[in-house]
């Protein structure tokens, strides 16, 4: 199969003018295929050849101006269309489709609880030619006329309202101009909960195995829906561009949700079917309020090529945090994008994968596929949230209205971008985007500080890094009347570079840099804020000022700077007092992840999951009122996590309680068994009877992970085998068998498999396709096994084996991951 090049993709948009697709899919065709017919009208501006995209089972016709086409002349993925002429032409292809079971193209999904069938399509890049023929390029928009023939009892959902004609047929209404990309349906015997919003159609639809608990949460759901869409609109000035609204959670879907317009699709772990803390709840709210955002940036106004998805991304990334904080209960939203996201930015940013928010040129798709990582999304995101601190939210939105009524339905580059925010601004926006967006790596800040012969003191910023920053420095004092509370003196709005030492009074307990988390940049502390830290991080005020310390202990241990025990040590002291769930979880989880099973040598292991756990107990004991269930449900996973004997949690399980609460659900039950498999304290016929009890694709995939994670040769055996030697796992059931596979308790006995991973990663991925090499990239990779001969086998395989470009950037990422965690030993 061809990649599509940026050069022709240029070339096609300079010849062609595509005016409409009118579509028929016939999904009553069996399991395996379903029927594609596509209509193409469209104007050549000149005499030339071209080609149009399709990857069919078979082309069973395709004719042009009703002239019959040889559909043997298909080539991968590309029928070409010879000595066009100038003028209007139609464009005829009858094919059959295959349905896909990794999440690309249109996903079939068989439900085990009750039988009943989905289908979703998943258009992104190059996976609408798995569904219907097209000019497949983000700036040759069209209108789209949708019909659809499915079974009866079936509704079918699409980018326009949908009507049934009877007789299983369906038609969808006219599209405005969007991209291929953006086409979307969803077929089956949904559940759904419609209502309608200042006259527009909104629903929101999911498996009717998940209808009660869609039900409990729709009013959430809505809520947060109207909020968003109400605040949207006073922020922008072009209304909401289609006919509908609707979201559909739909099963084994990869990524977090799509924005096709009018259909967004979630993946649907977002209906929630055992207990989740009010911090799982604001990241779905997020999501919505990110996807809502892609109705302006990215379908409206859609990225002209690939190389600039972050105009789409980072926008609806910043978007959907500060909406969520202005219109929803959810308030302290930065928080979470502290902890959670910007990390992932950092991390990626210091890999030699890392790219720049806004390349010069990605050169084809399977280049550009590559570029949905923690830069397209966290860091172009803080690097608007930067942008707005230093221009002004007035301003900001000004040139992004600007940027709306100049480029509605069409397409947009970053130059266009930064033209329309220029517009609005005295302010040199083209210097800006130029040190922010166009450059890598993450700079870091130091403060220094001098103290004067009377007793005050100055402060400089030793600045790593070549962009400007706008930042807040919090100066804290030891409070006198409670030792371990830090209280803010005075924040101070500083840029960096300076034009001379900063004046700040009497020295304070702690410095910090970046206080409110305004800008991208590792921080660090000067000595005597170090100590302050370690004696009073927990006495912090709020909770984004202690985000930013955690992060910079957090980069500290990655770098080497700290040792991996100081963090674990700052978190059992600290965490017993803390408030702010986002904030637990998120350093329970690296402290467990990553110190415990990473940065931490084998033999220490032990002493740091009995630290955790002894940690996870005292969250559980200070909970044990009631007052706080979320903090005591995240204290009780992890301790599950970590728990190095089976005794607690065995007893857990068979009591169907925590002493105290909560009762186990469906998702502790599971996590329960997983652990207590990696343990050898369970075997199969547990999970087999746990399975009749549960026999969701939820309870499926905890099955498929307990399987995996049980330390017996034949068990290993028969997950491999499932992985790589045969293709039937889906796209999630791969997820789950991967993540049970390799445990660092059982390290002996995988060992074996730590050289075949490789070869058969590559074979895999080679045969499936990027979804599955990216889940084998992710989660089959032996993130264990910290030892230099893994290190070594990895680069042997990305020098000798060719693996596809999907698996060649995680076998990178993992790769540095590995030698980062090889350095941190050794320091």
């Amino acid at each position: 199969m061809s990649v599509l090049t940026r050069d022709e993709a240029q070339t096609r948009a300079q010849l062609l003018d595509v005016h409409r697709y009118t579509i028929e899919l016939d999904l009553t065709t069996g399991d395996e295929t379903f029927g594609s017919v596509t209509v193409i009208r469209f104007t050549a501006r000149s005499d030339a050849d071209t080609f149009v995209e399709l990857k069919p089972v078979e082309l069973r016709s395709a004719t042009l101006d009703g002239q019959p086409l040889d559909p043997e002349t298909l080539d991968g993925n590309r029928l070409p269309l010879k000595n066009l002429t100038a003028g209007e032409h139609e464009l005829r292809l009858d094919a059959v489709m295959r349905y896909s079971r990794t999440g690309e193209g249109m996903h079939r999904f068989t439900d085990p609880t009750d039988g009943e069938t989905y289908l979703y399509t998943q258009l992104f890049m190059e996976d609408v030619q798995r569904v219907f023929a097209a000019f497949d390029q983000p700036d040759l928009k069209a209108v789209f006329d949708l019909s659809v023939r499915a079974p009866e009892g079936w509704t079918v959902l699409a980018n326009g309202v949908t009507d049934h004609l009877g007789d299983g047929r369906w038609q969808a209404a006219l599209t405005p101009l969007i991209s291929t990309y953006l086409v979307a349906v969803a077929a089956g015997p949904w559940h759904s909960v419609r209502t309608e919003h200042r006259g527009l159609p909104f629903g929101i639809h999911c498996r009717r195995s998940l209808a009660p608990h869609l039900d409990a949460d729709a009013e959430e759901i809505l809520e947060i829906t109207r909020q968003c869409f109400d605040r949207y609109h006073e922020k922008f000035e072009e209304p909401y561009p289609f006919d509908s609204y609707d979201q559909a959670f739909v099963p084994e879907f990869n990524a977090g949700a799509m924005e096709n317009p009018g259909l967004v699709t979630f993946r649907d772990e977002f209906v929630y079917r055992s207990a989740v803390t009010d911090t799982e709840r604001q990241t779905r709210a997020m999501v919505i309020a990110h996807e809502m955002a892609h109705m302006w940036f990215g379908d409206l106004v859609t990225l002209r090529w690939w190389d600039d998805i972050w105009l789409n991304e980072s926008f609806a990334e910043y978007m959907g945090y500060q909406t969520l904080t202005e219109a929803t209960r959810f308030t302290d939203t930065w928080t979470d994008f502290g902890v959670v996201r910007k990390p992932w930015g950092y991390d990626a940013d210091q890999r030699p994968s890392t790219h720049p928010v806004a390349p010069e040129a990605v050169e084809d798709t399977a280049s550009a596929l590559l570029n949905f990582d923690g830069i397209s999304y966290a860091k172009g995101a803080s690097a608007l949230r930067q942008l707005v601190a230093w221009l002004g939210e007035k301003d900001f939105l000004a040139g992004i209205n600007t940027h709306f009524t100049r480029h509605r339905f069409a397409n947009a580059t970053l130059a266009d971008f930064i033209d329309s925010l220029a517009a609005a601004t005295d302010r040199d926006v083209h210097a800006w985007a130029d040190a922010w967006l166009r450059t890598t790596g993450v700079d870091t800040l130091t403060p220094a500080v001098t103290a004067g012969a009377d007793g005050t003191c100055t402060l400089t910023v030793e600045h790593t890094g070549s962009r400007p920053h706008r930042i807040a420095v919090g100066l804290y004092d030891q409070d006198l009347t409670d030792q371990g509370r830090l209280t803010l003196r005075e924040r101070l709005d500083l840029d960096v570079p300076q034009t001379g030492p900063q004046p700040i009074g009497k020295r304070p307990a702690l410095l910090l840099l970046n206080d409110g988390d305004l800008t991208y940049a590792k921080v660090r502390f000067d000595p005597e804020s170090f100590g302050a830290v370690r004696a009073g991080l927990s006495g912090l005020p709020e909770p984004l000022t202690r985000a930013v310390v955690w992060n910079a202990l957090r980069d500290s241990v990655r770098d080497g700077e700290l040792p991996p025990s100081a963090y674990l040590e700052a978190a059992r002291a600290h965490l017993p007092y803390e408030t702010d769930l986002a904030l637990v979880q998120g350093v329970l989880a690296f402290a467990s992840a990553h110190v415990a099973d990473r940065y931490l040598k084998r033999e220490d292991r032990p002493a740091a999951l009995a630290t955790l756990s002894d940690l996870c107990r005292d969250l559980i004991r200070r909970t044990e009122d009631g007052d706080n269930p979320g903090l005591r449900l995240i204290a009780v996973r992890h301790f599950i996590d970590v728990a190095a004997q089976p005794d607690t949690i065995s007893a857990w399980f068979s009591e169907g309680t925590v002493p105290g609460g909560p009762d186990l659900d469906p998702e502790l039950r599971w996590r329960i068994l997983g652990r207590l498999a990696v343990l050898g304290a369970i075997d199969d016929a547990v999970i087999d009877a746990e399975l009749v009890q549960d026999p969701s694709a939820t309870g499926q995939e905890g099955a498929a992970r307990c399987r995996a994670a049980l330390p017996d040769p034949e068990a290993k055996r028969t997950a491999w085998e499932a992985m790589f030697a045969t293709d039937d796992l889906s796209n999630y059931l791969f997820t789950a068998t991967a993540q049970g596979f390799w445990q660092p308790e059982q390290a002996d006995l995988v060992r074996q498999y730590v050289p075949r991973y490789y070869q058969d990663a590559v074979a895999v991925a080679a045969r499936r396709g990027p979804a599955i090499a990216e889940a084998a990239g992710r989660w089959a990779f032996p993130a264990h096994a910290v030892d230099a001969e893994t290190l070594r086998l990895g680069e042997e395989c990305l020098r000798d084996a060719d693996p596809i470009p999907a698996l060649r950037r995680k076998l990178v990422d993992q790769l540095d991951d590995l030698t980062r965690a090889l350095r941190v030993r050794e320091a």
